[in-house]
């Protein structure tokens, strides 16, 4: 069971672990970047896929932490979330926005994904990340710490601002959106 992973223990709430893995860099089979956005969801709280209990699509994030959610939004995109906290409470962080690597392969997959070359919009946003990332619902319920996926430490501090989630109606005035600050690969711009 994977607690601790690049520095962040995934037994932690979800808004610590969210905060903690603003800067740390995710790759999906060697493709990704720096994660800039993230989202808290809890159980406790009813924009959270969890608040209505255990069921067929979330059962991963009732699992161990530092595991893979992965969940189809609206029926058209995929979102990657991350598990945290224990098993017995469904809790995730949506990765929303990636500063990709300035790595000529990994672009140049990216771009082709998403058929555009703009890269600050490669992936701002949890489903163009996704896309860009080659992440599907064969990506749920997978080990953070093994390929397909694989999580790597900050390089460097960050500075690191929260506010309200965005794309959600309930639960908004939780602060539990983390963005890094200055970033320009956010999916919408920080709202304090």
């Amino acid at each position: 069971m994977v607690m601790d992973l690049a520095g962040i223990d995934f037994s932690a709430p979800s808004p610590e672990v969210a905060r903690r893995l603003i800067g740390v860099t995710l790759l999906v089979d060697g493709v990704g970047g720096r994660i800039v956005e993230t989202e808290a969801y809890d159980a406790s709280e009813p924009a959270s896929h969890c608040y209505a209990g255990l069921t067929e699509r979330n059962f991963s994030m009732f699992g161990q932490p530092g595991r893979s959610y992965v969940y189809r939004s609206h029926g058209l995109h995929w979102c990657l979330n991350f598990v945290c906290r224990e098993p017995d409470h469904g809790a995730g962080v949506l990765i929303r926005a990636l500063e990709p690597l300035d790595d000529a392969a990994g672009l140049a997959l990216m771009r082709e994904r998403r058929g555009l070359d703009d890269v600050r919009l490669l992936c701002s946003g949890p489903g163009r990340l996704a896309q860009a990332l080659g992440v599907t619902r064969a990506h749920n319920n997978l080990p953070l710490d093994a390929p397909p996926l694989v999580l790597l430490p900050r390089r460097r501090e960050v500075e690191v601002l929260a506010g309200m989630r965005i794309g959600i109606s309930k639960a908004v005035e939780l602060p539990w959106r983390f963005v890094e600050a200055g970033s320009r690969f956010l999916s919408k711009p920080h709202r304090g």
